[in-house]
């Protein structure tokens, strides 16, 4: 069978269009070579397997997320920089599904791409933080009260788990405003 130009570049671009098709747990080397119309031996010249493939998906989606937390929050500040990655955080969920489950793992120590990617974020968040006072020890909290904050009403949202006749995204507005006024409040 033709190799079709493979690459893991390649092969990490397709994997996460049919990850966020079928969900990262039905993910398989054989449904990835049949889109590729190729043997699944061919992809061990570009990836060491499954387990090679999930990493570098998840350094492609951990890199993504950081990108796209990165242009919205650029140029704002406190509430303006709060809101614009949380929105921003949301929407990359929302529109890859699939993909999304990636972040959700601290990256494996000793892992230089991962730990990379996965820092980019933290990063962003910091920067948000900032404009808030919020910096060292404390903003370790902060991360993680807006990444469980977020990842909470997200993975709801997506599970179906908001049947109540509310307006979700009305619901999303006050959670960003409930957050703000914590973190307006954080310093210690």
């Amino acid at each position: 069978m033709p190799r079709a130009g493979l690459s893991a570049d390649l092969i990490a671009t397709e994997a996460a269009r049919l990850v966020d098709e079928v969900g990262r747990d039905r993910l398989t080397l054989a449904e990835l070579a049949k889109r590729f119309g190729v043997a699944q031996p061919s992809f061990y010249k570009h990836i060491d397997g499954l387990e090679g493939l999930h990493r570098l998906l998840a350094v492609k989606v951990l890199r993504e997320v950081g990108d796209t937390l990165r242009r919205a929050g650029t140029g704002k500040a406190r509430s303006d920089a709060l809101r614009a990655v949380a929105f921003a955080y949301r929407g990359y969920a929302r529109s890859r599904p699939g993909c999304y489950a990636y972040i959700l793992r601290a990256p494996s120590s000793g892992d230089a791409d991962l730990e990379a990617a996965a820092s980019e974020i933290l990063s962003v968040l910091y920067d948000v933080f900032a404009g808030y006072g919020i910096t060292g020890d404390d903003a370790v909290d902060a991360a993680r009260l807006v990444r469980s904050t977020l990842h909470g009403f997200v993975s709801l949202e997506l599970g179906g788990g908001f049947a109540m006749p509310r307006s979700v995204d009305r619901s999303f507005e006050r959670l960003i405003d409930a957050t703000d006024h914590t973190l307006g409040r954080y310093r210690t």
